[in-house]
Formats: C-alpha cells, sequence, structure tokens
C-alpha cells in the first residue's frame, strides 16, 4: 500500500487547515483589539470601518473556514 493515498492527502490539509484557521482567528482584532494591531490594523480610527486589511483577513478566515469544513466531510465520508 501506497503512504500516499486520497485519505493521508486530506488528513495533511485538514491539520494544515486548521492550524490556518486557528491563526487568522487569532488575528481578528476583537472588542480591545487584537493580534491584527501589531501589523498595521490599528491604525485607524474607529469610526472609519475596517481597512483593507481586515476585510482581507475576513475573506480569508472564511475560505479557510470552508475548505475545514469540506475536507471533515470527506474524511468523515472516506472513514465510514
Amino acid at each position: 500500500m501506497h503512504w500516499l493515498n486520497l485519505t493521508n492527502l486530506i488528513v495533511f490539509v485538514h491539520v494544515a487547515v486548521s492550524a490556518g484557521l486557528v491563526l487568522f482567528i487569532l488575528l481578528h482584532a476583537g472588542r480591545g483589539g487584537g493580534l491584527s494591531d501589531m501589523f498595521g490594523g490599528g491604525m485607524s480610527g474607529g469610526l472609519s470601518g475596517s481597512t483593507a486589511m481586515e476585510r482581507n483577513l475576513d475573506r480569508l478566515t472564511i475560505i479557510m473556514g470552508c475548505v475545514f469544513g469540506v475536507t471533515t466531510v470527506l474524511l468523515a465520508l472516506r472513514l465510514k
């Protein structure tokens, strides 16, 4: 049996995406600011809305969440 089969590939992607998802969620600014303030997210005032970095972080988090959901379903179907 070859070590690189489809299930191992899905598990690898699932673990990588879950680690990235944790990182992206930690980067989000909460009520008192978050780690994204370290990278320039806290430069704008509170009334100016979200910055481009925050919008991109939101998009990346949503994409990672969708990939996480898809890999979860794929693993559930493969390991059934």
